[in-house]
């Protein structure tokens, strides 16, 4: 049996996978800077509005929601706040945690964005193959991330049970 017949190894598997999605990061970026742009926006604070929309979160929560660090999140909720996209308001839960919030025209903002956003997604799910083939894709990279979130805090559990002896 020739190799070039045989399944690619589990190694070349998560290298590929994770090679094409650090690609794909980048071309939804792209995609995301362009049609952010007319609405005076770029793609990450896009991203940061978007997680506030429908409620005010932390600057920590908005992190994990992005799958991003606090700090970058810090600099374009400042950038959001100081353009008035965005606004601090109060966190009963934690005082010195303040929640980050949409503002009206952080709001209408994200609204310029939605014809554009509409006809590009129009448009990538009639080349992917339509709307079933594209759900399954998204089915298939929600399920890498879920299983590489689970094995991550398993490794995270090891690792903290070596260094304290457990």
């Amino acid at each position: 049996m020739s190799r070039a017949s045989e399944p690619p190894t589990p190694q070349a598997l998560l290298s590929g996978a994770a090679i094409t999605t650090f690609r794909l990061n980048g071309q939804f970026l792209t995609v995301a800077d362009r049609l952010a742009a007319p609405a005076g926006l770029t793609a990450a604070w896009w991203q940061v509005l978007g997680a506030v929309l429908t409620e005010p979160l932390p600057v920590s929560g908005v992190a994990r929601v992005m799958g991003i660090t606090r700090q970058s999140v810090q600099r374009i909720a400042d950038l959001l706040v100081e353009r008035g996209l965005a606004a601090y308001e109060s966190n009963p839960a934690h005082r010195r945690a303040k929640l980050l919030a949409a503002t009206d025209e952080g709001r209408a903002a994200i609204a310029r964005i939605g014809p554009g956003h509409t006809a590009f997604a129009e448009r990538l799910t009639e080349a992917i193959g339509g709307r079933a083939e594209f759900a399954a894709a998204l089915a298939a990279l929600t399920r890498l991330s879920e299983a590489l979130e689970t094995l991550a805090d398993e490794a995270a559990a090891s690792a903290d049970a070596r260094r304290t002896g457990g």
